[in-house]
């Protein structure tokens, strides 16, 4: 800050722009850096809070008494956790590589094979609790993101694709 304050008193001439705005470029990317350090210093807690995350997704999605295609916010996910969105939505990114919404996806997913292997669920009970539009669009999901079809007449194949690529 002392440095862009000298230079501003001195008499401006055709540099004086660019270097100010050069200092100020560098105190924002220190601002940066010391803002993502945390989640680096934080490493632990962090996963936790990523379990803690985990546990509500799969709490919401297990305990629905209606099913309904609600899904979860991420500020009430933040509140529950006790972060702010934002901080919230930084760390997700930072430890998982997805955003919010990408991350609930991924889940989603991960719950749908999950019932799928081990429960007797169809595809469209599957596709009702977890909130997926219709079953033509869960399974053209479902086989984009796991490369696998979805067919009811196939269930024991389908079992034992998904359990062969584990």
């Amino acid at each position: 800050m002392d440095k862009i304050n000298q230079e501003l008193e001195r008499c401006i001439d055709r540099h004086s722009k660019k270097i100010v705005s050069k200092y100020i470029e560098l105190l924002l990317d220190y601002c940066i850096r010391f803002y993502e350090r945390q989640f680096i210093t934080r490493n632990e807690a962090n996963k936790t809070i990523i379990k803690q995350f985990d546990k509500i997704i799969n709490n919401h999605f297990e305990t629905k008494q209606v099913p309904t295609v609600d899904i979860l916010s991420h500020k009430y996910c933040a509140n529950l956790l006790h972060l702010s969105p934002e901080y919230f939505n930084d760390l997700l990114k930072y430890e998982t590589g997805k955003s919010f919404k990408e991350y609930i996806e991924f889940k989603r997913f991960e719950i749908a094979k999950d019932w799928l292997v081990n429960t007797d669920k169809t595809i469209n009970q599957i596709t009702q609790e977890l909130g997926f539009q219709n079953p033509q669009y869960f399974s053209r999901l479902f086989k984009k993101i796991q490369q696998v079809v979805l067919r009811t007449e196939f269930h024991g194949y389908l079992i034992e694709s998904i359990c062969q690529r584990d």
